[in-house]
């Protein structure tokens, strides 16, 4: 019988606690925890730092100052930690840190921070980022964050805890988007979205409480009945924003929620989504 003269195609492991393979360009900057996967040419550039249970697959570009926390995925043809294309960036040694559980998938893109900004990028835990979508520079994803594939946010945009953006939305540059918000599929979004609504369209608009993601997310239904009294009054009963959130502080000492309903209100800089 002819032996099998097929190499193994992906992994060719250096010891037992690391799998890195064999074409994969590593530089002698990089400091990378044991228990790391590195796939086929992928390219670990100086200064980036990975932490424990990562798996980097084939294609994928690293670049730092960046710092990779413990247990993600990183999929092929991604590129993470390069520096900003914005004009003003000049090579500055600016960073990227992404914590620990995120799915980073096909193709996506993320840049580190700029030094006229905080110089940071910030990506938190248990993220999922489908193929080809962008973070910019010195954006800030808080933890279990969804952007679907092609969703990208231009410089400086937050992105609270649970927000979802579907496929193909935008986020116009220094927006905030609130935590456990919906970003319907192509909305562009050029206003601040506050926390657990929802939006659609282009430009983005309102259209209610993400009710049935707050659902899926286990909070109560005294909360998200609660959350909707107080979006009346801030989108229904035609009164000012400073007459609408006077009008639900009650509200908003007894529920958390419409609490930080009403804080991504006030700390707006963009003005709020209608």
């Amino acid at each position: 019988m002819m032996k099998s003269s097929v190499k193994q195609l992906y992994f060719v492991p250096i010891d037992q606690n690391n799998m890195h393979h064999e074409t994969a360009i590593i530089d002698k900057k990089a400091k990378i925890d044991e228990g790391v996967t590195i796939g086929p040419y992928s390219v670990i550039g100086p200064g980036v730092r990975i932490l424990k249970g990562t798996i980097i697959e084939s294609h994928v570009i690293l670049s730092g100052p960046t710092k990779i926390g413990k247990n993600n995925h990183i999929f092929q043809f991604s590129t993470v930690g390069d520096g900003s294309p914005d004009k003003k960036y000049k090579g500055e040694p600016t960073k990227l840190t992404i914590g620990d559980g995120n799915q980073i998938r096909e193709g996506v893109t993320i840049h580190r921070g700029t030094v006229q900004e905080k110089g940071v990028t910030k990506v938190g835990n248990n993220n999922l980022l489908l193929a080809y979508s962008h973070v910019a520079h010195d954006c800030e994803i808080a933890d279990n964050v969804v952007l679907t594939n092609q969703a990208a946010l231009a410089g400086a945009v937050k992105v609270g805890e649970g927000a979802i953006l579907g496929g193909y939305a935008i986020v116009h540059q220094y927006c905030s988007i609130g935590a456990y918000s919906f970003c319907a599929m192509g909305s562009a979004v050029n206003k601040d979205v506050p926390a657990f609504v929802r939006v659609r369209g282009n430009p983005a608009g309102v259209y209610g409480i993400n009710s049935i993601g707050l659902r899926r997310q286990g909070f109560s239904k005294s909360a998200i009945e609660s959350l909707k009294s107080a979006y009346r009054s801030v989108y229904r009963k035609n009164l000012t924003v400073e007459e609408a959130l006077k009008e639900i502080r009650p509200l908003a000492t007894k529920h958390k929620e419409v609490k930080l309903f009403t804080s991504t209100i006030k700390k707006s800089t963009r003005g709020i989504a209608r």
